[in-house]
């Protein structure tokens, strides 16, 4: 592996906190959208699970992090806004998700989040071998077995967080 930057010795000194095992992959900043990561570096997308913050509009906003896999989508409209307890629910933006989580897009990571965020993991994350996750910058990966999750304080395993897309 080579040198940690700043962005990967925290996310792996978290990790080591944390607990359970876990492997760091580096990554090319360029490639860190999950289709051109899983393309380059050999990956499914169903081992891929992206962090998705989500906020419900109601004043002050409510925010939660959603951790589904890549070949799902995230049921923002239904399932997010029950749990929210709001009646419109989004994606955050990208300066809403930047703010609160101090990460950059396509790396955030559900590690090292604030820790009054909610973090809901759709429940077939939970049923693959092993998930690449986010890294907190587009530098970095995580590979784990998807326990690693269950370390993190008050994450909740959501079953229909995310839907199955459409048929082709």
């Amino acid at each position: 592996m080579p040198e940690l930057d700043p962005a990967g010795a925290a996310l792996d000194a978290f990790l080591t906190r944390l607990g359970p095992p876990y492997e760091l992959l580096p990554c090319d900043p360029a490639l860190a959208d999950t289709a051109e990561f899983c393309a380059a570096y050999g990956y499914s997308p169903g081992d891929s699970a992206n962090t998705i913050v989500v906020v419900g509009k109601s004043d002050p906003p409510r925010y939660a992090a959603c951790v589904v896999l890549a070949t799902t989508r995230l049921d923002v409209n239904h399932a997010v806004r029950a749990r929210i307890g709001v009646k419109r629910t989004s994606f955050a933006s990208f300066e809403e998700a930047r703010a609160l989580t101090g990460m950059e897009l396509c790396g955030v990571t559900v590690f090292g989040l604030p820790a009054d965020l909610p973090i809901w993991v759709d429940a077939r994350v939970m049923d693959r071998p092993e998930i690449i996750l986010g890294g907190g910058s587009r530098s970095w990966k995580v590979k784990a077995a998807p326990a690693i999750l269950l370390a993190l304080p008050g994450v909740v395993v959501v079953d229909g967080l995310a839907l199955a897309p459409p048929p082709a």
